[in-house]
């Protein structure tokens, strides 16, 4: 079994050093300073208010099914684009990643317009009976327009390192396509399928702009636990901050599991090479 032990380097230069922690405290210091200032007296009572209790399920169960979501679309566009080769793919995977650089409020607008009452296709469902803006659909969907780049980034990647030697042999066996990529494809890139779902799950978490913008908020409804924290900053500070901890608690999970399926990816790729 090959050893994971990390190659040995000559060293790090101490200017290099000083740069790094200089950045880790520009990252970790703020994050001491709001845990500095939580309320421990009244965190519990804080977190479990009607209000926070009915963001963060809120922001659990959207945030989850948008990553179903991103994972039932994704991978699909993600397969096409690392295993296909058509005019404007380029254009295509640029506009597929526009959401990671396009402000949230700017997508939320953009799916207004086109699930919205008077929108580009909100009309039709008005027709039908059905209403999406400003609804419990249109939290996840805010999510998924904006967390489903993660995906196919980090999924394409993965397609693409991993290379078509396996599913050509298994195309010489006799296998079809749909049998390639449910035995062979994917599993080679599971560790990755796994990161970038997590991902996913993490920025749909705390997705903001987009859903303030589409959903609005709505108790119970739409107002997740971004906007309810948003909220509370102006009428109750306390709370604002004990939220903003739990959220930090659930991205560092979340973070933290994304980093172990990569070293898992990682391991893999050097296994099998």
């Amino acid at each position: 079994m090959p050893s994971r032990r990390r190659p040995a380097y000559a060293g790090v230069p101490g200017w290099v050093v000083v740069v790094a922690v200089v950045g880790a405290a520009f990252v970790v210091l703020p994050l001491v300073a709001m845990v500095t200032r939580v309320n421990w007296a009244e965190f519990v009572p804080l977190i479990t208010s009607e209000s926070s209790v009915d963001a963060l399920w809120l922001s659990l169960r959207t945030s989850l099914t948008a990553t179903a979501l991103c994972v039932l679309l994704g991978v699909p566009m993600a397969v096409v684009l690392a295993r296909t080769d058509f005019w404007g793919q380029k254009i295509l995977r640029s506009l597929v990643l526009l959401p990671l650089v396009l402000p949230p409020v700017v997508g939320g607008i953009a799916l207004l317009y086109t699930f919205g009452r008077r929108g580009l296709l909100g009309q039709s469902f008005e027709a039908l009976g059905v209403t999406i803006a400003f609804s419990t659909t249109a939290v996840v969907l805010a999510q998924t327009f904006v967390a489903l780049p993660f995906l196919v980034l980090s999924l394409e990647g993965a397609l693409r390192t991993v290379g078509t030697r396996y599913e050509a042999v298994g195309a010489t066996l006799g296998a079809r396509p749909t049998t390639v990529l449910r035995r062979i494809t994917l599993p080679l890139v599971l560790p990755a399928l796994v990161s970038g779902a997590v991902l996913s799950f993490a920025r749909a978490l705390g997705e903001f702009g987009a859903t303030l913008t589409f959903a609005g908020s709505l108790q119970g409804v739409t107002r997740t636990l971004p906007l309810e924290i948003y909220l509370q900053r102006e009428t109750d500070p306390d709370a604002a901050v004990a939220l903003s901890l739990v959220l930090v608690v659930v991205a560092v999970i979340v973070v933290a599991v994304a980093h172990q399926a990569g070293e898992s990816n990682g391991f893999r790729r050097r296994a099998s090479s």
